[in-house]
């Protein structure tokens, strides 16, 4: 674990303490609930799998150790301080060239000497306030980057795991009044597309970990600063002002964490990072929109009602945290990729489309996610 002057500059263990403290309760089901739905769940996934690599003709790789003999890993259903333990080792690990980073800038430094005095545990608290307002709002995840832990091992699929945070889509088909078993099979499409990305491309997970190393390894930003941002996130969380800015209307949701690491180099970094992100994130939504009627009978319910949960957001204490967590931007990401996804199909049809996983350099870049017929002109010919 990084360490500043001795201290670590973020106690993992204390933010994983004060997330599972602050997160908010789930709905309340019974015990016999519970269990239903975490087998309905799982039963989901498993059919998901195939509907999703039928509909989009791609396979795991025959060099994926899971791909012997026809089986992928369990999906791992979680309650909100599972989705945190989680989520905490796949940060650490990616987060590393940037802790190292910050650590050779301590010595002697104004950033080193504040988050020197601090230390780490301030931070795992501010780090621990973050993670509680997400672990209430993930529906699932393909955690990519996951390393295995005690409690959660990583499959020899390359190291990702796939969550369903079961709280949470109790919480959801609740909100939206849809059916539950169609609202649990349609968000299981999404994540299990997900899974099948990384699966049936297995250069993909290495290349996405290059570029958030390298995007990481340019980072300039000094300790104090860092620490800055990650109080100004907490304070959005109790509605509290930075001391001192009381005249100011300088809210911490004018922000994010990207725009703070931000160097020219670093930007095309991020441009293909957030066009990568696009093509999974649109992917996801087309493969479900496109499996969902044949199997999901109240699909096109669901769908505009949850379009319309996205699109309406919540409260300002909401709208502040997901413009500082770039949580806008996903959004954007899910819709321009989705368009992206569909004009390519219509244009060259799937097997077309499915030369976007040839390598790196047949992605889209992020101009052409917006005009997909330059991507199309460009791998097509």
């Amino acid at each position: 674990m990084t360490s500043l002057g001795g201290m670590e500059m973020v106690d993992w263990n204390l933010a994983v303490a004060t997330a599972n403290r602050l997160v908010r309760p789930g709905p309340e089901v019974s015990r016999d609930e519970a269990r239903a739905v975490v087998a309905e769940l799982r039963r989901h996934a498993k059919v998901s799998e195939e509907h999703v690599r039928d509909f989009t003709r791609m396979r795991s790789s025959s060099s994926d150790p899971e791909a012997a003999d026809g089986e992928t890993p369990p999906v791992l259903v979680v309650d909100r301080p599972g989705w945190v333990k989680a989520n905490v080792a796949g940060f650490r690990e990616l987060l590393s060239p940037l802790l190292e980073r910050m650590e050779e800038r301590r010595s002697g430094g104004t950033g080193g000497a504040v988050l020197g005095a601090v230390g780490g545990k301030v931070t795992g608290v501010e780090v621990g306030m973050l993670l509680s307002f997400l672990a209430s709002r993930v529906l699932g995840q393909y955690e990519t980057f996951a390393p295995a832990t005690r409690d959660l091992p990583a499959y020899s699929d390359g190291g990702g795991r796939l969550l369903l945070v079961a709280p949470n889509i109790v919480h959801v088909e609740r909100e939206l009044d849809v059916d539950p078993h169609d609202f649990r099979l349609w968000v299981c499409l999404h994540e299990e597309t997900h899974r099948t990305q990384f699966t049936a491309v297995p250069w993909l997970r290495d290349h996405i970990k290059s570029e958030i190393h390298t995007f990481l390894q340019e980072t300039d930003v000094d300790p104090g600063t860092l620490l800055e941002r990650l109080r100004e996130a907490a304070q959005s969380l109790t509605g509290a002002r930075p001391s001192g800015e009381e005249g100011e209307d300088t809210s911490a949701g004018d922000r994010t964490f990207v725009e703070l690491v931000q160097t020219p180099a670093q930007r095309e970094i991020l441009d293909r990072l957030t066009a990568v992100m696009s093509l999974l994130e649109g992917h996801a939504d087309y493969v479900m929109d496109g499996v969902g009627p044949q199997v999901v009978p109240s699909v096109a319910e669901i769908r505009e009602k949850f379009q319309r949960r996205r699109a309406s957001g919540a409260s300002r204490l909401d709208q502040v945290l997901r413009k500082l967590l770039g949580m806008d931007a996903k959004l954007r990401q899910y819709r321009e990729g989705e368009r992206f996804v569909r004009a390519v199909v219509d244009e060259v049809g799937m097997d077309g489309f499915n030369r976007v996983w040839t390598s790196p350099n047949t992605l889209p870049t992020r101009a052409e996610i917006v005009r997909p017929a330059d991507w199309v002109a460009r791998v097509h010919g």
